[in-house]
């Protein structure tokens, strides 16, 4: 069954078509950081405007790229929830339009539990345009036998779960406050890094000393607050209170041949590579502790974070636990997850009415603390 997935819940607007909810035909993402990099951040209104110009070329393009027209899609699923409502409703309008018209099969998902399943996708035999090569050499990826530990990190969200199944999961810990991915934009905005925040920290903190800073860890252990997640204190530590977590001796030194330029670049990524250390052994100090407490020793991880290369080298260093992340290009938000997640609930035999429609938030993705 070749399923039609569309995702529009922020600011990439993209479309798939997946086989049998596993094998990837193709996967097209407009994405609009050059729009909104100036900003910072993304701007709703620009976003849902975009995403109307150019959600009937994307789709298009999906098609086209799996080789089939429309008459070949047996299915078509979509975001409905969390996201920008603005955004949201583009997709969504699109997508129960498209069903409509050739009367398909239609379904409307939740785009986090589609994160956690993007690591089921594969691609077999050549590697169709639009998908990195990193995919193809994977294969076929493991597949992770139900309970398992799910770790959903991005701008939104920052989530520890436990997943009995596709659509079946119990959340441990949240943030109580800020998401790692938000975190990681703030810092990189106040210290103009550059946009978007996830990916230009990592990179530049690969040249960093990750010792230079020592930043705290938030304190969340009263209140049966074990599994929690914080990063307002991070944040504010990082912004305003930068000196005080200065380890000694590793301020940078210039020396005759170092113009002002070079010492704030090496300076900026001891800051990103301090940060982004904290940042990931937050998340895991809580994820340890959930995998210590419920015995169970599969992770898999999804959403944008999840394309971190140092928390993916820090969970490839556990030896004890198998951790499985979807390439990178399928953690960000992506229309292949979408149809993959969408098959599961069609073949089940589910179907959403036409008259469903989007919502920003969505209940039982948070945890209510004492």
């Amino acid at each position: 069954m070749k399923v039609l997935g569309i995702e529009s819940s922020c600011d990439e607007c993209a479309a798939a078509v997946v086989e049998d909810g596993k094998r990837v035909l193709s996967n097209v993402v407009a994405t609009q950081i050059p729009f909104h990099a100036v900003y910072n951040g993304v701007v709703p209104e620009i976003a849902s405007r975009k995403h109307t110009e150019w959600i009937y070329g994307v789709v298009k393009e999906a098609l086209d790229k799996a080789g089939i027209g429309p008459e070949g899609v047996e299915g078509v699923a979509v975001t409905a929830h969390p996201g920008l409502l603005g955004s949201l409703l583009v997709g969504l309008s699109f997508a129960k339009a498209f069903a409509w018209a050739r009367d398909l099969p239609f379904i409307a998902v939740n785009h986090m539990l589609a994160h956690l399943y993007a690591s089921r996708l594969h691609v077999e035999g050549p590697v169709p345009p639009g998908i990195s090569a990193e995919v193809e050499d994977r294969g076929s990826p493991p597949e992770a036998s139900y309970p398992f530990l799910g770790l959903l990190v991005s701008g939104g969200h920052s989530i520890i779960c436990r997943v009995d199944d596709f659509d079946d999961i119990t959340v441990l810990g949240t943030t109580i406050d800020d998401a790692v991915g938000e975190a990681f934009d703030k810092v990189s905005k106040y210290y103009g890094f550059g946009y978007p925040g996830g990916a230009v920290i990592d990179k530049l903190a690969q040249s960093g000393n990750s010792g230079a800073f020592r930043f705290p860890m938030p304190n969340l252990d009263k209140g049966g607050n074990r599994y929690a997640l914080s990063y307002s204190g991070l944040k504010t530590a990082v912004i305003n209170q930068l000196e005080q977590f200065r380890v000694k001796g590793t301020l940078t030194a210039p020396n005759s041949a170092d113009g002002a330029a070079d010492i704030a670049r090496r300076e900026g990524a001891d800051i990103a590579a301090s940060f982004q250390k904290t940042a990931v052994e937050i998340l895991l100090r809580s994820l340890f502790r959930a995998a210590e407490d419920t015995g169970l020793k599969t992770i898999v991880a999804g959403g944008g974070v999840a394309a971190n290369s140092y928390l993916r080298t820090r969970l490839a260093e556990q030896g004890e636990l198998r951790c499985i992340f979807p390439p990178p290009d399928l953690c960000g938000d992506n229309g292949a997850m979408i149809a993959g997640i969408g098959y599961r609930y069609l073949a089940r035999g589910e179907r959403s009415p036409l008259n469903v429609t989007a919502s920003a938030r969505v209940g039982g993705f948070k945890r209510r603390y004492p």
